[in-house]
């Protein structure tokens, strides 16, 4: 992750003074990720033969059609906030990050602690 993503990632932690957990799947793993296999297929096939002009014709698709007779409703929100790229991170910022390898899958896996 980037070190600026981890720095926000730490105020972040500290704000709210609670640990949180990233977790990420490692490549070539999808299959063990719940949502793409439960989602994603629904999505897909709201998207089928239709024509996405638009950001709120994806929205509308996916709320109309993504959907299953087991109850199964998909509701979309969207974000308008712009987000800042090329930030670079100081030598001192990346002492102010408390990130910990996490117990499971400590190279893909880790823990923002909130320091006091």
């Amino acid at each position: 992750m980037d070190v600026k993503k981890k720095e926000d990632l730490q105020k972040l932690a500290n704000a709210l003074h609670i640990e949180i957990r990233i977790a990420h799947y490692p490549p070539y793993t999808s299959k063990f990720n719940p949502i793409e296999h439960k989602l994603f297929c629904h999505v897909a096939r709201a998207f089928s033969r239709s024509v996405i002009t638009s950001v709120e014709k994806a929205k509308q698709l996916i709320e109309e059609k993504a959907k299953t007779a087991q109850g199964l409703k998909v509701f979309v929100s969207l974000s308008d906030k712009i987000y800042e790229t090329g930030r670079k991170a100081c030598a001192t910022s990346l002492k102010e990050v408390t990130t910990l390898a996490d117990s499971f899958l400590g190279s893909w896996n880790y823990r923002a602690v909130p320091q006091e």
